[in-house]
C-alpha cells in the first residue's frame, strides 16, 4: 500500500536491525523502499542492501552537506547508476542553511549530478534548504526537467513547489508535515496534485507523530499519508494507492 521513497536504512541507528525495520515495514503494508546514496565512499553498502532485498532500491549522489569528501564526476556517476538496482542521482541540491560562506562548490556538485542524469536518464533526488531561488534557477539552466525527479523532504512554499511540478518534478512529504508547527506545509500537501506526490520517511531522522523523538524507519511512512489524507479528506488507502503509483512512474528502473 505505502512505498517510502527516502530512507537511509545503511546508516547506523538502523543498520544493526534490519530484520527488525523490514518486519515493522510488511505490517505496516510498506511494500519498497529507496535507500538513498549521501557519499561515494558509503555507496557500496546501499548497492549490497539493495541486491540483498528484493524490495529495496539505491541511489547513487553526494550530499550538499558534505563538503569534505570525493567529489563526483558526471562520468563516475553515470557508471555507477548503471547497475539494476539503481534507479535515481542524489541526493543533491542545495543547502544554505547548515552551511554557509562560499558556496560555489556546492553549486557546482548539483550541476554534475544534473548533468549525470540527463547522460543516463534516471531521475534526481533533491534537497534544498534556504536555497529554493538558486535551486530552481540551476534546474532550469542546466535542464533537470529532462532528467525529471522529486524534491525530498518538502518544506518550502507553494510557489516553489508548482514551480518544481512545472520542471516536471514531484514533491515528497516526510514526517514534518505531521508536525503541529506545519501549518504551512500541510497547506501546501493539501494544494498540490495527488499525482505528483510521493511520500517518505528520511529515516532515521524525522519521526512522524506520533513517533517523535525515536529513531525513524521506513514502517512510519504511513502516518505521512494518514495526515495527507487527512487534510485532504480522502482515505489514507487513496493516498498509498496514488503514491505508489507515482513512485513507479517516476522511478521507471524500479518496474
Amino acid at each position: 500500500m505505502y512505498i517510502d521513497s527516502h530512507c537511509h536504512i545503511n546508516f547506523p541507528d538502523l543498520a544493526g536491525k534490519l530484520p527488525e525495520v523490514f518486519d515493522l515495514m510488511g505490517r505496516n503494508q510498506v511494500s519498497h523502499a529507496l535507500c538513498i546514496s549521501v557519499e561515494l565512499e558509503k555507496f557500496p553498502e546501499i548497492i549490497h542492501l539493495a541486491e540483498a532485498y528484493p524490495n529495496v532500491y539505491a541511489s547513487v549522489g553526494v550530499h550538499p552537506d558534505h563538503e569534505d569528501c570525493t567529489e563526483p564526476t558526471v562520468e563516475q556517476l553515470v557508471a555507477l547508476a548503471d547497475h539494476p538496482k539503481v534507479v535515481a542521482i542524489g541526493e543533491t541540491g542545495l543547502d544554505y542553511f547548515r552551511l554557509t560562506g562560499d558556496l560555489e562548490w556546492q553549486r557546482e556538485r548539483f550541476r554534475t549530478h544534473i548533468r549525470a542524469a540527463r547522460a543516463c536518464q534516471k531521475p534526481l533526488v533533491i534537497h534544498t534548504r534556504s536555497a529554493a531561488d538558486d535551486t530552481l534557477r540551476i534546474m532550469r539552466e542546466e535542464q533537470a526537467g529532462e532528467a525529471g525527479g522529486v524534491m525530498h523532504c518538502f518544506t518550502e512554499s507553494l510557489a516553489v513547489a508548482e514551480a518544481a511540478i512545472e520542471l516536471g518534478f514531484f514533491i515528497s512529504f516526510s514526517g514534518i508535515v505531521t508536525f503541529k508547527n506545519a501549518t504551512a506545509l500541510r497547506e501546501v500537501a493539501a494544494a498540490i496534485p495527488l499525482e505528483r506526490m510521493l511520500i517518505e520517511t528520511d529515516s532515521p531522522y524525522l519521526a512522524p507523530v506520533p513517533h517523535r523523538g525515536q529513531t525513524n524507519q521506513p514502517g512510519f511512512v504511513m502516518h505521512v499519508a494518514e495526515e495527507i489524507a487527512r487534510v485532504r479528506g480522502i482515505p489514507a488507502e487513496t493516498v498509498g494507492e496514488i503514491t505508489t503509483g507515482n513512485f513507479f512512474r517516476l522511478f521507471s528502473a524500479a518496474v
